[in-house]
């Protein structure tokens, strides 16, 4: 199963709405099972150097099917993941990519967010990925 094009939509609608309610401004970016982009939005003023984490947040979650923020925790020096983030061409290990599941709890896909605090990105994904 493969997230779809109307779904991704709704997460990038759902995330933006959070970031305004929030006050800033995010890079949203949406992968499908195979981590390929299926949806992307740049909010007007988010940091162009955010693009790029965002879409590596997604799929850094898609890889590895949990919270980027989770993996972070893992790959601390002396964890079982320790420098995990040099593999796959890069990965991001804070907190800001969240997988998507469908009413199985099959994974999906991924929502990776950029932008701000670590703890705002992971809130304005998470708002993304409970559209769907």
């Amino acid at each position: 199963m493969n997230i779809t094009l109307e779904q991704a939509e709704k997460i990038i609608v759902a995330a933006k709405a959070k970031s305004i309610e929030i006050n800033t401004k995010m890079n949203i970016a949406v992968v499908d099972s195979g981590a390929n982009l299926v949806a992307f939005a740049r909010m007007d003023g988010a940091w162009l150097g955010s693009l790029d984490i965002s879409i590596k947040k997604a799929k850094t979650s898609r890889f590895f099917d949990m919270n980027t923020g989770v993996i972070g925790e893992l790959s601390q020096p002396g964890g079982a993941l320790y420098n995990i983030e040099h593999s796959n061409n890069g990965l991001i290990t804070f907190p800001g990519g969240v997988p998507l599941k469908d009413a199985n709890g099959n994974v999906i896909g991924a929502v990776g967010v950029s932008g701000s605090s670590v703890e705002n990105d992971h809130t304005v994904a998470e708002a993304g990925a409970n559209a769907i």
